[in-house]
C-alpha cells in the first residue's frame, strides 16, 4: 500500500499505561506498508503517564488532559491533532497479531460511499468472536444485538456486510467527513457515544461496514464493572438521552415511557431484591439528571 493512505491511530489512555505500550508494540511490530501515526491521549490518569509513553516511544504523539474528559471528549481531542486520511480509534486494551487492519483503509478507498468501518473483533488470547456487526436497535425499547457475539469463529462471519452501528473499541472512519458529521458527542461521558456518532454518520448519508478481513483481539475492560453503581447510573441516563436525541415524535414519546414506565421500574425491583441499594439510587440520579439536562440543548 502506498504512502497516500495514511492512518491516523487514536487512542485513550486512563491509568492503563501497561495496555496501552502493549497495544503501540503489537502496532510497531506489524504496521509497516503503509505511513501512520500514534496518538495517545491521556485522560486524567493518576500520573502523568503521557510523559511515561511519550519517553518510551519518541515517535507517538502524546497528548494529556488536566481533566477526564470520557471517551468521546478525549477522541475529540485526538482527532483535533490527526493529519491522517483516515482516522483510526483504537481502545488502548486492544492489540493486532498482523497487518490486516490495513484492510479498512483498502476497503474505504475502494468504496467513497462508504464513512466509515469497523474489523471482526475476537476476544484477547481466544478465537471468540465479540464483534461481527450490529443488529439495528429497536425503535422504542433501544435494544440490539452483537453479531457473532461469543461464538467461536470458524468463518461464519468472513463476509463484509453493512452494520446498524460500529464498535468503539476498533472504528476507523474518513477524515473528511468531520466537517458535515462533527465530533464525538461529549455529553454521554460513557456509554452511547459511539451509538450516537453512528447515528449522526448515517444521518449524513454515510454507509458503514463491518469488514472481516481486518482483525482486533480486545481485552475486556475491567475499569467498570458489571455491577458497579457507575455503569448503572451511565447507562440508565445514556439510554434515555439517545432517545431524547435520536427519536422523534410519537416514537421518542413511546422509547421514554418505556424506559422510565417499564425498563426502570424493572430493573430497580430487581436490584431491590438483590439489596443492592447502590444501583436503586444511580437508577434515580440517571433519571434524575437526564430530566435535568434535557431542559437544555442537547
Amino acid at each position: 500500500m502506498s504512502d497516500e493512505v495514511y492512518i491516523s491511530i487514536i487512542t485513550i489512555n486512563f491509568n492503563g499505561a501497561k495496555d496501552t505500550c502493549q497495544m503501540i508494540d503489537s502496532l510497531k511490530q506489524f504496521l509497516s506498508a503503509v505511513s501512520y501515526e500514534i496518538i495517545i491521549v491521556d485522560n486524567a490518569s493518576l500520573n502523568d503517564e503521557a510523559a511515561f509513553i511519550e519517553e518510551k516511544y519518541p515517535d507517538v504523539k502524546c497528548f494529556r488532559s488536566n481533566k477526564n474528559l470520557g471517551f468521546a471528549g478525549g477522541n475529540n481531542i485526538g482527532i483535533s491533532q490527526a493529519k491522517g486520511k483516515y482516522i483510526f480509534l483504537l481502545n488502548n486494551d486492544t492489540y493486532i497479531q498482523d497487518d490486516s487492519i490495513l484492510n479498512l483503509a483498502i476497503f474505504l478507498d475502494s468504496n467513497p460511499s462508504i464513512g466509515a468501518v469497523s474489523p471482526k473483533i475476537k476476544f484477547a488470547d481466544s478465537d471468540t468472536i465479540q464483534f461481527a456487526g450490529y443488529t439495528p436497535l429497536s425503535k422504542i425499547t433501544l435494544r440490539n444485538k452483537l453479531i457473532g457475539f461469543k461464538e467461536a469463529d470458524y468463518g461464519q462471519y468472513n463476509e463484509a456486510h453493512a452494520s446498524a452501528f460500529l464498535h468503539g473499541a476498533a472504528m476507523m472512519l474518513r477524515r473528511n467527513i468531520m466537517k458535515d458529521v462533527g465530533p464525538m458527542p461529549e455529553i454521554y461521558f460513557l456509554y452511547y457515544e459511539e451509538l450516537d456518532w453512528c447515528e449522526q454518520i448515517k444521518k449524513r448519508g454515510f454507509d458503514m461496514w463491518y469488514v472481516p478481513n481486518a482483525q482486533i483481539y480486545h481485552k475486556e475492560s475491567s475499569s467498570v464493572g458489571q455491577g458497579s453503581p457507575l455503569r448503572c447510573y451511565y447507562l440508565t441516563r445514556n439510554r434515555l438521552l439517545f432517545a431524547w436525541r435520536n427519536r422523534y415524535g410519537i416514537v421518542r414519546l413511546l422509547s421514554l415511557s418505556y424506559q422510565l414506565i417499564i425498563a426502570n421500574p424493572k430493573n430497580i425491583l430487581y436490584y431491590c431484591i438483590k439489596r443492592r441499594f447502590d444501583l436503586v439510587k444511580s437508577t434515580f440520579m440517571g433519571i434524575y439528571d437526564f430530566i435535568k439536562m434535557k431542559n437544555k440543548k442537547i
